[in-house]
C-alpha cells in the first residue's frame, strides 16, 4: 500500500476549503489515502514571532476576488464569508478529538464546517454553530461540548501543530507525501505527477 497524503488545513482558510474538495479525489485516482489534519495557524506561528502570511494580505481585494475566481474555475460552490478570518480553535479541537476515534466522521465534520462558512456564510467561531453540525451527522453536541475546553483535547492539538510546525507546515492548504511537502492549490499538478511517476 502507498503512503496516504498528508492534507494540513487552517478552517478559516478559504485555499484549504477548495482544497478540501478536492484532495480525495485526486488521491483516488492514484490509489492513495488521505490523512486528514487541522491546524491553528494563529496558534502555530506566534511562538516565531509572527512569521506567517499577515491577516490583513489574506483579507485583501486580491485574495478575495482569487478566491472566487479560482472556486468559479473549479466549479466548487463559494461565497466570501463575513467575518473574515475567524478563530477555529474549537473547531480544530472537535476535529481532532473526532480523527481520533472516527476519521472518516471527521472528516465528514471538516466538509460540513468549511462549507458552513465558505458557502452558508456561518461563523464557525461560534460554538452554536459547531454543535449544530455535530448534530446534523448524529455526532454527540454534549461530547463535541466537552472536547473544545477537555485539557486533554487541548494538548492533542497542540501536539498535532508542534507537529505539522516539526514537518515544515507553514501554511494552509499544505501536502506532504512521502515526505516531499507541497504548499498550495496551485501545486497539485506537481503532486498529481509525483502520485503518477514518483519522485523529481
Amino acid at each position: 500500500m502507498s503512503a496516504p497524503i498528508d492534507f494540513y488545513f487552517d478552517f478559516s482558510s478559504p485555499y484549504g476549503y477548495l482544497a478540501s474538495e478536492r484532495v480525495d479525489e485526486i488521491a483516488a485516482r492514484h490509489g492513495r489515502t488521505v490523512m486528514w489534519h487541522a491546524i491553528v495557524l494563529d496558534a502555530q506561528f506566534q511562538p516565531q514571532g509572527g512569521v506567517k502570511i499577515p491577516a490583513a494580505l489574506m483579507r485583501s481585494e486580491y485574495v478575495q476576488r482569487d478566491t472566487e475566481r479560482s472556486a468559479a474555475f473549479l466549479d466548487i460552490p463559494f461565497k466570501q464569508p463575513t467575518p473574515y478570518p475567524v478563530h477555529t480553535e474549537h473547531a480544530a479541537r472537535a476535529f481532532q478529538w473526532l480523527s481520533d476515534r472516527d476519521p472518516e466522521q471527521a472528516k465528514a465534520f471538516a466538509h460540513a464546517v468549511f462549507r458552513a462558512y465558505f458557502v452558508d456564510g456561518r461563523n464557525i467561531a461560534e460554538t452554536p454553530v459547531l454543535l449544530e453540525l455535530a448534530d446534523s451527522l448524529k455526532i454527540s453536541r454534549e461530547e463535541v461540548s466537552d472536547a473544545f475546553s477537555d485539557p486533554a483535547t487541548k494538548a492533542r492539538l497542540k501536539a498535532e501543530i508542534d507537529l505539522a510546525e516539526a514537518r515544515g507546515v507553514f501554511g494552509s492548504p499544505f501536502f506532504i507525501v512521502e515526505g516531499e511537502g507541497f504548499w498550495g492549490n496551485d501545486r497539485f499538478p506537481q503532486l498529481e505527477r509525483w502520485l503518477e511517476k514518483g519522485p523529481f
